[in-house]
């Protein structure tokens, strides 16, 4: 349930985006009657792109942040307290090969001879 929360919530989250995207902002409107372009507008109305692209925005918002609120509920609700990166890989990861552990031991760094 968790992980289909979370595409869900990726989902509404792209669909936000996208809808920002194709709104016009308040200034687009000052160059629209010098290059002919008055006929966008005519597919939703004359104002009823705005109210209805505001409407899905308002709307997936108010969904976003109740799946935001729902995610970090179950996420606290969680038993495992453990992180990820406090195991080690060997326990993670039981495909992994053996590390050797019979290296040899670095070379000590030879003594400059002392001084006469």
């Amino acid at each position: 349930m968790y992980q289909a929360l979370i595409v869900v919530h990726v989902l509404i989250s792209i669909a936000i985006i996208g809808l920002v995207l194709i709104q016009k902002g308040r200034g687009a409107e000052a160059g629209a009657g010098g290059f002919g372009g008055g006929s966008a507008a005519s597919v939703f109305g004359a104002r009823g792109s705005a109210s209805f692209l505001s409407r899905a925005t308002s709307m997936l918002a108010v969904v976003f942040f109740s799946t935001s609120l729902l995610l970090a509920y179950l996420g606290s609700r969680q038993d495992n307290k453990h992180d990820i990166m406090d195991t080690p890989a060997e326990v993670q990861n039981g495909d992994l090969p053996p590390v050797q552990k019979d290296l040899p031991a670095p070379a000590a760094p030879e003594q400059p001879a002392p001084a006469k």
